[in-house]
């Protein structure tokens, strides 16, 4: 962790604890996978790197195993970034589902043309950052194109599942991502990702109100039927 990175927290929340800016920015690092699953957190190392007592970071921390990022293992001591759980990740991409499904097709009833044409810029370019395995505009891309639908669906208990879930997803889809952009010209899943976005908007240009939802849910699916050699198997 650098220590000018650290101070952009500290300059962005200037009343904020110290511990909180500590735990925000290593739950960043975390869900970005700048901080790899099953990283040892070391609190003096944070610490020295921050410039900062070892007190905030060693709460930060434990913010964070409170939230789940975090963990500690049986007959080892300290704390460590949570691994990545190919049984987790499917539970996850289960719930995905059924909530993006539902988001997609209240989306493509209340959306506005704003929005629509919103989306078909995030469609586009991420399918041209998938050809061109552009790692950060495929993260710039895709999680936004996701939550524009679910926003834009009018309905604050999807939403409120969404935000619950988004910490995970992002981390899961970090993964996923990075494996795209490191992969093969062989590798299968890119050629089958590059225009779900754009078919996903295409149907709702076209207003057929159960098509996006089937597209959103097959999307997904895809995502997690390819994505098995990222995570960890249990």
């Amino acid at each position: 962790m650098k220590r000018d990175r650290f101070q952009v927290y500290l300059d962005a929340n200037p009343s904020a604890k110290l511990r909180d800016i500590v735990s925000q920015m290593l739950y960043d690092e975390i869900v970005s996978l700048c901080i790899a699953p099953g990283t040892k957190l070391n609190v003096n190392s944070i610490a020295s790197a921050l410039g900062i007592s070892r007190t905030p970071v060693a709460e930060a921390i434990m913010n964070l195993c409170e939230q789940g990022f975090v963990v500690s293992k049986p007959d080892t001591s300290g704390f460590f970034v949570i691994d990545l759980s190919l049984r987790d990740m499917i539970d996850l991409y289960d719930v995905r589902a059924a909530v993006e499904c539902e988001a997609a097709a209240l989306c493509t009833e209340r959306a506005d043309s704003g929005t629509v044409h919103e989306l078909d810029r995030l469609a586009g370019e991420f399918a041209d950052c998938v050809i061109r395995k552009d790692y950060d505009g495929m993260i710039a891309t895709d999680m936004p194109f996701h939550g524009l639908i679910v926003e834009s669906c009018g309905n604050k208990y999807i939403q409120k599942c969404y935000k619950m879930l988004l910490p995970n997803l992002t981390m899961y889809q970090s993964s996923m991502i990075k494996f795209i952009s490191n992969s093969s010209e062989d590798n299968p899943w890119s050629p089958s990702v590059i225009y779900n976005h754009v078919a996903v908007v295409e149907t709702m240009l076209s207003q057929a109100l159960t098509s996006p939802c089937s597209l959103a849910a097959a999307q997904i699916l895809s995502q997690l039927s390819e994505s098995r050699s990222p995570a960890k198997s249990e």
